[in-house]
């Protein structure tokens, strides 16, 4: 097997409609580092490593996920160890957000930014 020349994932530039109302969720809601912003981009950190999400305002009708037979499919999930106090933080913050789930001791649940885009975390 070949070594492969990327070392990791850096960033995903995901689109949303209002980036002021985006980059303060971002980092209001979801505790992130709000790095950059101007008109073009905000660009946030999260927590841990040096991953980024690159904010880009649309107006196209666009999302971060994909659709499975017409239905949403997250492409980003997060990890937390408090999925249960995160859960009812989100609600607490009026956040679209699905219920619990577990699967084979896996716990995860699904929510959406103000843009609609599709985001799971799991522990």
């Amino acid at each position: 097997m070949r070594p492969s020349f990327i070392n990791q994932i850096h960033y995903i530039r995901i689109p949303v409609k209002d980036l002021e109302e985006s980059a303060q969720w971002y980092r209001d809601v979801l505790g992130f580092q709000l790095l950059t912003h101007t008109e073009e981009r905000a660009i946030v950190k999260v927590n841990e490593g040096p991953f980024l999400l690159i904010l880009v305002p649309t107006k196209d009708e666009t999302f971060a996920h994909f659709t499975i037979e017409n239905e949403p499919e997250f492409s980003i999930g997060f990890t937390s160890p408090a999925l249960a106090k995160f859960h009812q933080h989100l609600t607490d913050h009026q956040v679209k957000v699905e219920a619990i789930k577990e699967d084979n001791g896996h716990a995860f649940f699904h929510f959406y930014d103000p843009s609609g885009n599709k985001l799971q975390v799991h522990w």
